[in-house]
């Protein structure tokens, strides 16, 4: 058996983000869903920061331009939240990058968008 990355970690943010689509279901901004996510983060206990700026470099050097990722829970898992009717590859393209600039390995890509339920991709550097 293989182990999963952070597999307590993700089940508790999955936790948090199926809670959130149960209470407001689809079609709000993706603004209504960060703040009451950041809500149930909050009364879970998660430990999380929100559009924490992230620095990224060229050839060792760094750029005027920062990422700030939705969010970024337990210091190690990048939950970065869309409203939309299916991902794209740009959004997928923005996780990627999202983990390359800040050296973490794990991300959640989040679509509040889709009915009945929330959809979630995991992405592995």
């Amino acid at each position: 058996m293989t182990d999963v990355l952070f597999r307590d970690e993700v089940f508790a943010i999955q936790g948090a983000i199926f809670e959130v689509n149960r209470e407001m279901g689809s079609g709000f901004l993706e603004a209504v869903y960060q703040e009451c996510l950041a809500r149930e983060f909050e009364l879970r206990e998660i430990p999380f920061s929100q559009h924490k700026s992230v620095g990224i470099t060229y050839k060792g050097e760094p750029l005027t331009q920062i990422y700030q990722p939705d969010f970024i829970c337990y210091e190690t898992v990048i939950v970065e939240l869309k409203v939309c009717p299916d991902f794209s590859s740009a959004h997928r393209a923005q996780i990627l990058n999202y983990l390359k600039a800040t050296k973490l390995r794990l991300g959640l890509l989040v679509n509040f968008g889709t009915h009945p339920k929330a959809q979630i991709e995991r992405f592995v550097l």
